[in-house]
């Protein structure tokens, strides 16, 4: 019995604790390469190497996390305590201690309380590298000529801007490079379209505008690349996102900011009446000057007793004036004459080079090169029509002489081994091997009998 028992007791597979552990990373690995998990963040510790250790835990539960340093420099905001957030990620297992862990790849926060986090965290980063510094903001050209605005081709946004940018100072140059103002790929279409008129140096000024929206809208202008273009572009940066209460990452790095982005064509564009408004006003202001300081130089005049000085400077000033005036006229004739002169040669020229004009010697030789072309065409055809007829005639004539026709009727070709023909029955001995060749087919024979 106790032989029995022993015979089919079953076999026992012992795995050390490290084998053990590996066969359930390599489970879990495959069962969870991808995982969204909800959770508070608790416990935050970032090690020397650069990697970062959490907890993420709710009302009942909690798991481990480690968000390694490849990833950490790519979230939006560094883990903070108390903070909510969704975590994706892989399952892993770390083998010392033989717990399961969350290997973060991407974090997001949840609820407005961690974006404003999130903001106050790249803000505080930006101001300490000197982003916002105020004495490296530019100041906007007094006139500018061209303008490159950034924002959706598509709203009011931009309709207001052309609107306003052309009521105020007509004849303004502006060049619009569409980009995405929020969602998927809106970061990196900001950041191309600031850099793009930052290396054509073709604006004078840039408009980064965007209509109003929540903190969620408007995260695009609170990315840390669109800030260091903003930062590093080559020409002032005006910023005109959403309404006036909303500030953004974006709003301190310009060099201005604008409550709207109407408020940012205003700012950008001077009012050209007002420009001539004031123009005029300084000229009458001059004019009034200039009369008001003549009038007290000739009452002093007077009062000095020197009107016949006065008189002789008249008539002097008057004799320079119609001298400068004899000379403008006779400049003005020398221009003219100079000019019919240089017109008169000018033709000339023209005419000269009209003689070597190329184009009437190259159509005439593109006549003669098309007719060659035809007669060449031509003759080839006539030559190979008498080469075909030629063949013709030769093949008629080859085939009436030709064996097959003989053979046609009824007669035979009889060839020894070697392929010779026979023509005496005395090349075939008896017994020997003969190859009979008719109309249709080849026979092998051996003589039998042979006979004059």
């Amino acid at each position: 019995m106790e032989q029995f028992s022993l015979q089919f007791a079953p076999s026992r597979e012992v795995m050390t604790v490290a084998e053990l552990n590996s066969s359930i990373r390599v489970l879990l690995s495959r069962e969870f390469a991808d995982v969204w998990v909800s959770g508070e963040i608790s416990g935050v510790k970032t090690a020397a190497s650069g990697h970062c250790y959490f907890t993420l835990k709710d009302g009942s539960a909690q798991i481990r996390c480690a968000c390694f340093k490849s990833s950490l420099r790519f979230l939006k905001f560094k883990p903070q305590d108390g903070v909510a957030v969704i975590a994706r990620g892989r399952i892993d297992v770390y083998d010392a201690r033989g717990e399961y862990q969350l290997l973060v790849e991407t974090l997001e926060p949840q609820g407005y309380g961690a974006l404003q986090l999130a903001f106050e965290q790249l803000k505080k980063k930006l101001a300490a590298e000197g982003l916002f510094d105020p004495a490296r903001k530019r100041a906007l050209p007094r006139f500018p000529r061209r303008i490159g605005i950034v924002t959706s081709p598509r709203g009011a946004v931009i309709a207001d801007l052309v609107q306003i940018l052309g009521r105020r100072f007509p004849g303004l140059h502006i060049r619009l490079y569409p980009a995405l103002v929020q969602g998927e790929g809106s970061v990196e279409e900001i950041r191309r379209g600031i850099d793009y008129f930052s290396r054509s140096a073709w604006p004078d000024v840039v408009i980064l505008a965007r209509g109003g929206g929540s903190l969620e809208d408007l995260w695009t202008f609170n990315e840390e690349s669109v800030a260091r273009a903003i930062f590093n572009c080559a020409v002032p940066v005006v910023s005109a996102i959403g309404h006036e209460t909303d500030f953004t990452i974006a709003d301190f790095v310009a060099d201005l900011r604008a409550p709207t982005p109407s408020a940012a064509a205003e700012l950008v564009a001077p009012n050209r009446e007002e420009i001539f408004e004031r123009i005029g006003t300084l000229d009458s202001k001059a004019v009034s000057i200039v009369r008001y300081r003549l009038a007290m130089a000739s009452r002093r005049l007077r009062e000095q007793g020197i009107e016949r000085a006065l008189l002789l400077l008249n008539r002097a000033i008057g004799r320079k004036l119609q001298r400068s005036d004899d000379l403008q006229f006779r400049l003005r004739d020398l221009i003219r004459e100079a000019l019919e002169a240089r017109q008169r040669a000018f033709q000339g020229v023209g005419a000269r080079l009209g003689s070597f004009d190329p184009r009437p010697k190259l159509a005439r030789n593109h006549a003669r090169l098309e007719s060659a072309h035809r007669n060449a065409v031509e003759t080839i055809r006539t030559r190979l029509a008498r080469r075909r007829s030629r063949l013709e005639t030769l093949a008629a004539k080859l085939g009436q002489l030709s064996p097959l026709l003989v053979l046609d009727r009824g007669y035979a070709i009889v060839t020894g081994p070697s392929g010779e023909a026979i023509k005496d029955a005395a090349e075939a001995p008896l017994d020997s091997e003969i190859r009979v060749r008719v109309a249709r087919g080849r026979l092998r024979a051996t003589v039998t009998e042979t006979g004059s």
